[in-house]
């Protein structure tokens, strides 16, 4: 769906911009910019720890978000950037000697299994999600992903300048709740600005720092605002071709090949990346207080072509972003236009090396507190779904399974099921989270299912099934 009707008129605290409304193209530019500042870090990351092109990876992602919304009519606001659930399959892979090719041809094949999941949910009614992830797995499921970005927080941009990260923090508390109007919701990327020119002021007068070099991994001193790479980088360029220069594989984009060994490596990845999606957009759906399960394979499908389109000329895997998820609930601006905008800009960055060098310069201080307020902001929605749905944690079915997931996740605990491959983390606490919740329920007296079975699940307040027939 491309088509938004204005939304009209000052913005309350308590009103929210729906997916199909859009304010002026002025805010909602300034509304992309967040979106795109929010998804830049890990977008442009992930990709460098597989081994592939991170511009190749920002450009395709814009190209997969727009192929995304255009899949869904514009129902699941949502950005596709570079998925963090394939680094450990992608690491065993390079290990066994795969290259790049053989990389993105095993993610490839991963998309379109995604993809094929997403259409037998579409054909097979949302009924089978209500039976698989019931409210209370939900929650959980939205929970752990947001939390178990903590460790993101804590380990690598925290540590980069804590006075500043505290400093923006609060800077961005104030702002949401002390602004009225079009900047309270953009209050994230106030706090961005502001972090950044008070990182300059530190460097101007009180010198390096002495911390955590997101450049070297090591502490070294180094000044808080770093302009060389922006300095160096071409204004524009597309990303190269792979080659080899001294028996050392420069990536670029490439056509992908396929290794049933790789595959066999990479596909589980696809199990977190259903669950991911699943409980991304049931997030959504609470913050927009609309019923979407009538949408989820249609969501799956989406991500599972975006993750092919971009890993069919060496992009990296593509999933639902929680980090612009964060933005949303910051926000409550839930146009999808804002995601076209970011889209469209991360288009530009991919062929603008110049403007993504000015992104990734932004000092690690700053980007600690503004995803310290997002990451948890994530996790609290699974809060609120348990809350809108009266999940009854009294009941040993409901409490015992997802503590265990939701820890497992936190921690990033890892079960190493082989040499070459493990489940770490989300994946590994979603699974526990499913798998434990059914068991549960399986072993449990009859008295202990009745009372934990809730009502369908309530997004916003309200039936989803009164409300499905909204969805088509």
């Amino acid at each position: 769906m491309i088509g938004w009707k204005l939304h009209e008129g000052n913005l309350g605290p308590d009103d929210i911009v729906a997916p199909d409304e859009r304010l002026s193209w002025g805010k909602t530019a300034s509304l992309g910019a967040q979106h795109v500042v929010a998804m830049f870090g890990a977008t442009f990351v992930f990709p460098l720890l597989m081994g592939l092109n991170a511009q190749l990876a920002i450009m395709m992602s814009g190209i997969a978000t727009i192929c995304f919304l255009l899949i869904v009519k514009g129902k699941v606001p949502s950005y596709l950037g570079s998925s963090a659930s394939f680094v450990g399959a992608v690491a065993a892979v390079r290990a066994q000697g795969g290259d790049s090719s053989t990389v993105t041809g095993a993610i490839l094949v991963s998309g379109l299994v995604l993809a094929l999941v997403g259409v037998a949910i579409h054909f097979l009614g949302s009924g089978i999600i209500h039976k698989v992830l019931p409210p209370v797995v939900t929650g959980a499921v939205v929970m752990l992903i947001g939390f178990n970005l903590a460790t993101v927080v804590a380990n690598v941009y925290w540590p980069q300048d804590q006075w500043v990260a505290l400093i923006v923090m609060v800077f961005a508390i104030a702002c949401a709740v002390g602004l009225r109007g079009f900047f309270g919701r953009i209050s994230i990327f106030l706090a961005l600005l502001f972090g950044t020119v008070l990182s300059w002021v530190l460097d101007r007068s009180f010198g390096m720092i002495t911390s955590l070099n997101p450049a070297t991994g090591k502490i070294t001193d180094h000044f808080r605002v770093n302009w060389e790479g922006v300095t160096s980088a071409p204004w524009i360029g597309f990303p190269p071709h792979t080659s080899m220069v001294g028996g050392k594989e420069i990536v670029g984009w490439h056509t992908p090949s396929l290794s049933m060994a790789a595959i066999l490596l990479v596909l589980p990845a696809v199990i977190a990346l259903i669950a991911e999606n699943t409980g991304h957009v049931k997030a959504v759906a609470e913050m927009t207080g609309t019923n979407l399960d009538g949408v989820m394979g249609k969501a799956l499908a989406a991500d599972g072509f975006g993750t092919v389109i971009a890993s069919a000329v060496g992009g990296s895997p593509t999933t639902t972003y929680a980090e612009n998820i964060g933005v949303m609930a910051a926000t409550r601006v839930y146009s999808t236009a804002a995601y076209y905008v970011a889209a469209l800009v991360a288009i530009i960055v991919g062929l603008s090396p110049k403007f993504g060098a000015v992104v990734a310069a932004t000092p690690g201080g700053v980007l600690g507190g503004i995803t310290v307020i997002l990451y948890g902001m994530i996790g609290l929605l699974g809060a609120k779904i348990w809350k809108e749905n009266d999940v009854d944690f009294g009941n040993p079915i409901n409490l015992v399974p997802v503590a265990a997931g939701i820890v497992i996740a936190i921690g990033n605990t890892s079960l190493v099921l082989s040499k070459t491959f493990s489940l770490t983390g989300i994946a590994f606490g979603t699974i526990v989270a499913i798998a434990a919740y059914h068991m549960a329920r399986a072993l449990a007296p009859q008295h202990m299912k009745d009372s934990a079975d809730g009502a369908i699940l309530l997004v916003g307040g309200r039936d989803s099934q009164k409300e499905d027939q909204n969805v088509h």
